[in-house]
């Protein structure tokens, strides 16, 4: 990013990944909204710079927007970039496992759309302050919302070998974690670790140079990793799926982009469990409360086209998948 990135218009700053595909599948719960009778609801959970928000409301001009983000400077740029459609666009500080509780807090009693942009934001990368790229120097932050919470530099700190261990091997499927802990833990003997630059050079002095030629930037898995331990990303989304499908009115729609295998396995699970009868096996007749409540609308997962992935680069690893709430909440 050159020094004049933060002045350019939010709108170039942010290319939404899978865009159109998104909205499109948003569509079917906001035309069952209009069926039944009900003014349409749509949380973007995952609010980043607001380029997925936009288009759903310059599409749909009926549509309320609840925006939600931990990051309040990104909270800031979507602000200003969907001001004009003024009280259309609700925007909420939180955390995306927070869904029924924002929306109860906004009056409203559920969602027909739901979409969810896993993992690190457009805006977290370029920043160079907050730590996230392994591709220039900065301080070891990386946390989402800086208002709270450990950084990556207390992990890398104060962790044990074996905790850190688990974590690089765990988070970033790291074949080398040992290798790269005990370097870390040797190397803050000297002094704290307190920079992205720093750490990557203990990094790369223990990762194999044939490792680094075919599998990419040597510290690309650990970043990873401490990018997931500090924001609690896997924890909170076991939590946030199950949530956003709770708040799921009849006909509603979940989207839910994600850009890692653990990340796709978490949400492939969470849609799967709750697409299946719950009855018994062998039970004669399936109950009403025994129905599936999900039908999965995507065949495996989607992935950008090649045209989008030349547009945005950083969309090569996302995988969609989305379901639609095919048995009423109140049916337990």
């Amino acid at each position: 990013m050159d020094d004049s990135q933060g002045q350019r218009p939010t709108s170039e700053r942010h290319v939404p990944v899978l865009r159109d595909r998104c909205v499109t599948l948003l569509g079917g719960g906001i035309d069952a909204a209009r069926t039944a009778g009900r003014s349409p609801v749509v949380v973007d959970a995952t609010l980043g710079m607001g380029g997925h928000s936009e288009a759903i409301l310059e599409r749909y001009d009926d549509v309320t927007l609840v925006g939600i983000d931990r990051d309040e400077e990104a909270l800031a740029l979507a602000g200003a970039r969907l001001a004009r459609f003024g009280n259309r666009a609700r925007l909420v500080h939180a955390v995306y496992d927070e869904i029924p509780e924002v929306l109860g807090s906004l009056g409203l009693d559920g969602a027909d759309g739901i979409l969810m942009d896993l993992g690190v934001s457009s805006l977290q990368l370029d920043e160079r302050e907050r730590g996230f790229a392994y591709s220039y120097d900065a301080p070891l932050d990386m946390r989402m919302d800086t208002s709270r919470g450990q950084t990556a530099a207390d992990i890398v700190n104060t962790y044990s070998a074996e905790e850190l261990t688990r974590i690089i091997r765990a988070w970033g499927e790291e074949k080398f974690a040992g290798r790269i802990a005990k370097a870390i833990v040797a190397a803050r003997e000297e002094a704290p670790l307190t920079t992205t630059g720093r750490l990557v050079e203990v990094i790369r002095a223990v990762v194999p140079a044939a490792a680094a030629r075919t599998g990419g930037h040597p510290a690309k898995r650990t970043f990873q990793a401490l990018r997931i331990e500090v924001n609690e990303e896997l924890d909170v989304l076991e939590r946030a799926v199950p949530a956003a499908v709770d708040a799921l009115r009849l006909g509603g729609r979940i989207v839910v982009m994600s850009y890692h295998s653990l990340e796709d396995r978490i949400v492939k699970g969470a849609l799967q469990s709750r697409s299946r009868s719950s009855a018994p096996p062998g039970f004669p007749v399936e109950l009403e409360e025994h129905r599936p409540e999900l039908k999965v609308l995507t065949k495996g997962t989607e992935v950008p086209t090649d045209d989008e992935i030349a547009e945005n680069p950083r969309a090569a690893s996302a995988r969609l998948r989305a379901a639609e709430r095919i048995r009423s909440r109140s049916v337990r």
